[in-house]
């Protein structure tokens, strides 16, 4: 599996360029998922006191491996058939297959790819961790030009947080509190550049992701050759590429609409007494 070439990648993605879904489009299915903000997840509710006892990353875990598992059915483990009454259904394509791509079609023909953002609420008091956890969620090295259908396909971020059960006083459930759409052509575009931009790159046609590393780094602020034939899965193997085992997580995509919306500070309004 030979390595992709910053020059071969730019010339495969000149000859698969294509149109991204437009704005006017993105807008109506924007409205057709507004109902989406609200919806609590009732199969899981915490009382106040145990939370005391959890990092705000350690429930963004459970609830997004409960979450994850019951994609796309996620009407399943609401109170309400929101999910299936706006338009989505699970796309054929991932049965059988838990990493599969994309989640969701749309009644408009569009297919969305979804991604969950744990977002913390400050009104609830849980143990602070010494340093801040990334978000794990993240567009895969199974999200490439190969199946990325750029007039179609969307990334659907929902933004959810623990919320005070409307049913039980007390009680905290995951909630959706808000949603955006981003063409995903643009998104992994940009993750790529950076992975190539960062001296890293694809072995294969879009098999494996890879960065440079440790030994790889110091051999470039040598101005030394890097060794593209091969790379490593441990920094211990001694090669000056390894896989990305980080790569497509949303923070470190430079889209910049995508970057910007997933900011912590961009939801603090949500929480604020009304």
């Amino acid at each position: 599996m030979a390595f992709m070439t910053k020059d071969e990648y730019k010339a495969y993605v000149a000859e698969h360029a294509s149109n991204v879904v437009s704005a006017e489009d993105i807008a109506n299915i924007k409205s057709a998922l507004h109902p989406l903000i609200g919806v609590q997840f009732n199969i899981l509710s915490i009382p106040k006191e145990i939370l005391l006892a959890f990092e705000p990353s350690q429930i963004g875990t459970i609830i997004g491996s409960l979450m994850d598992a019951c994609i796309p059915q996620l009407s399943k483990i609401t109170e309400s058939n929101t999910f299936d009454s706006v338009g989505l259904r699970k796309n054929d394509g991932i049965l059988g297959e838990r990493e599969g791509y994309p989640d969701y079609l749309h009644t408009s023909g569009k297919r969305l790819e979804l991604k969950l953002l744990f977002v913390d609420n400050p009104n609830i008091e849980m143990k602070k961790p010494p340093t801040p956890r990334e978000p794990s969620a993240r567009l895969t090295q199974k999200v490439t030009f190969k199946n990325v259908q750029a007039d179609k396909d969307l990334l659907l971020v929902i933004a959810y947080a623990l919320m005070e059960n409307k049913t039980k006083p007390g009680f905290f459930s995951p909630t959706i509190i808000d949603f955006e759409i981003f063409p995903v052509y643009d998104c992994i575009l940009a993750r790529d550049r950076r992975m190539y931009d960062s001296k890293g790159g694809w072995f294969g046609l879009f098999e494996t992701p890879t960065i440079l590393s440790n030994l790889g780094k110091k051999k470039m602020d040598a101005n030394q050759a890097i060794d593209y034939s091969s790379y490593g899965r441990k920094e211990n193997e001694g090669k000056d590429l390894n896989e990305d085992t980080n790569f497509g997580k949303l923070k470190r995509i430079p889209y910049a609409p995508l970057h910007q919306y997933i900011k912590p500070n961009n939801f603090t309004s949500f929480f604020e007494e009304k």
